[in-house]
C-alpha cells in the first residue's frame, strides 16, 4: 500500500512537490501492460503530484503507486453477482465484482484535486472518494457495447455498464476517449462529447528499414484473444506468394480465461505447417517500435464483430507508424481514414484473408518503400507528445 506522512519537507524539491496539485489515477489493470495509462501518467507527472492505483506497476520514484490485489471471483461470488445483475441491484453487484472499497476509505483521508478514472469500472470508486474531487473519465472502449458479440455478456453486463454511464457521466468534469466513433456514440447516448486522445506511441526519431526485392516481412503484435480472430492472418499467408513472411508477437492478457490462455498454443499449432510464420513472445511496450522497425508492413485484420472492434483505433496502428512500416488492414473506418489520408498502406475491400491477400500480392518493392516514407510523415502527426498537450490542456482547464 502507498502511504503518506505529515513532516516538514527536507529540501526545496520536496517542498515544491508538496505545492503541486494532486492527481489520483485509477486503473484496474496491470500498468506494466497498459501503455495508454502509462503515457497519461508521464504527461502529468512533472507538473502534478501523481498517485496511481493499479494492480501492478514497475518500481518508480516519479509518482506514487498503490497496488491492489484483483478481486478473486469464487463460484459463490459469481452466483451472487449474477443474481444481483439479473435483479438490477447494481450497487451490490458492483461491490462484489470490484471489492476495493478499503482503498476508498484510505484515499478519502487524503486530499486530491482531480481523479482520472480509466475505464467504466473505476467510476463508482472514483465517485465514492470524499470530499469529492473533480473527476475526468478516460473511456478506453464504448462500455455499453464492449462485448456485445457475447450473449452472456449482453445478458449480465450490458445494462450494468449502461447504468454506470448514465449515473456518472453527467457528473464528470471532463471526458476523453480513443477515437471519433466512440466519442460520437457517448455524445449521442449520454450527452457528453469526449475529447479524442488517440493511442499513439511516443515519437521515435528513426528511419524506415530497407525493403528487399525478394522478401517482404509482415508483422503483427498485440494481445492474443480468440475474439480478435488472429487465425485469419495465418489463413492469409496460404494465399500470399513466396516473398512474404509473417511474425506474430503475442501477449496473453492478464487474468485471462483458460480458453484465452490456450489461444496462442492453437495459433502455433495452426501455423506449424508453414515455416514462413513465426509466433514470438511479447516484448516490453517501450521496446515494440524499435523491435518492429526491421519489418516492412504491419498487418491487422479485425472483423467488426462488435461496436468497439468496428470503431477501433488501436495502439498497434500507431506503433506501425512510428516504426515506419507500411500498413495492411481491413476496412475499419478510422484506421482506413488514416491510411488513405497518408497513403501509407493498403486497405482490403473486406475482412477476409482473401481480400487482404489480393492487396498484398499486388505490391511492388517501390510501393512498399513509398508507404514506409509516408508513415514517417504520419509519425510526426500521430504521437504521444501531441496527445500529451491535449491531456495537459484539459487537466489544466479543469484544476488550474
Amino acid at each position: 500500500m502507498g502511504g503518506f506522512c505529515n513532516r516538514e519537507p527536507e529540501s526545496l524539491e520536496e517542498e515544491t512537490i508538496g505545492m503541486k496539485k494532486k492527481i489520483l489515477v485509477f486503473v484496474l489493470s496491470n500498468l506494466k501492460q497498459d501503455s495508454r495509462v502509462k503515457r497519461q501518467i508521464l504527461a502529468l507527472k512533472d507538473q502534478y503530484a501523481v498517485t496511481v492505483v493499479c494492480f501492478d506497476a514497475d518500481v518508480t520514484t516519479e509518482y506514487e503507486v498503490i497496488q491492489i490485489t484483483p478481486t478473486r471471483l469464487t463460484l459463490i461470488r459469481k452466483i451472487f453477482t449474477s443474481v444481483f445483475l439479473i435483479l438490477r441491484i447494481y450497487p451490490i453487484a458492483y461491490r462484489i465484482l470490484h471489492n476495493y472499497h478499503f482503498i476508498v476509505k484510505q484515499l478519502s483521508s487524503r486530499h486530491f484535486d482531480l481523479i482520472i478514472a480509466n475505464d467504466v469500472e473505476t467510476l463508482p470508486l472514483a465517485f465514492s472518494i470524499t470530499p469529492q474531487p473533480k473527476i475526468v473519465f478516460d473511456a478506453h472502449e464504448y462500455a455499453p457495447r464492449h462485448f456485445e458479440d457475447k450473449i452472456m455478456w449482453r445478458i449480465f453486463f450490458q445494462r450494468f455498464n449502461t447504468y454506470i454511464c448514465k449515473k456518472y457521466i453527467p457528473r464528470l468534469s471532463g471526458m476523453m476517449t480513443v477515437g471519433k466513433g466512440l466519442a460520437s456514440e457517448y455524445e449521442k447516448n449520454f450527452g457528453v462529447r469526449p475529447i479524442v486522445v488517440t493511442n499513439a506511441n511516443h515519437y521515435f526519431d528513426i528511419s524506415p528499414s530497407k525493403v528487399s526485392e525478394n522478401k517482404i516481412r509482415l508483422v503483427h503484435h498485440g494481445i492474443a484473444t480468440p475474439s480478435r480472430k488472429l487465425e485469419l492472418m495465418i489463413d492469409m499467408m496460404k494465399l500470399l506468394d513466396h516473398r512474404f513472411t509473417l511474425d506474430m508477437i503475442l501477449l496473453t492478457p492478464g487474468f485471462a480465461s483458460k480458453g484465452t490462455r490456450n489461444y496462442i498454443d492453437k495459433l502455433k499449432e495452426k501455423s506449424a505447417h508453414d515455416n514462413r510464420i513465426k509466433i514470438l513472445p511479447a516484448v516490453a511496450s517501450a521496446e515494440v517500435v524499435k523491435k518492429i522497425n526491421d519489418y516492412d508492413m504491419g498487418v491487422f485484420l479485425l472483423p467488426p464483430i462488435n461496436f468497439n472492434y468496428e470503431n477501433t483505433l488501436p495502439n498497434k496502428l500507431f506503433d506501425f507508424i512510428q516504426a515506419r512500416l507500411g500498413i495492411a488492414i481491413g476496412p475499419t473506418p478510422e484506421m482506413e481514414d488514416i491510411v488513405n489520408t497518408y497513403r501509407n498502406g493498403v486497405v482490403s475491400n473486406d475482412f477476409t484473408p482473401e481480400g487482404l491477400a489480393i492487396k498484398l500480392n499486388a505490391l511492388t518493392k517501390n510501393e512498399i518503400e513509398v508507404y514506409k516514407i509516408n508513415s514517417e510523415k504520419a509519425a510526426k502527426e500521430f504521437n504521444a507528445e501531441k496527445n500529451n498537450k491535449i491531456i495537459f490542456n484539459m487537466i489544466e482547464m479543469t484544476v488550474g
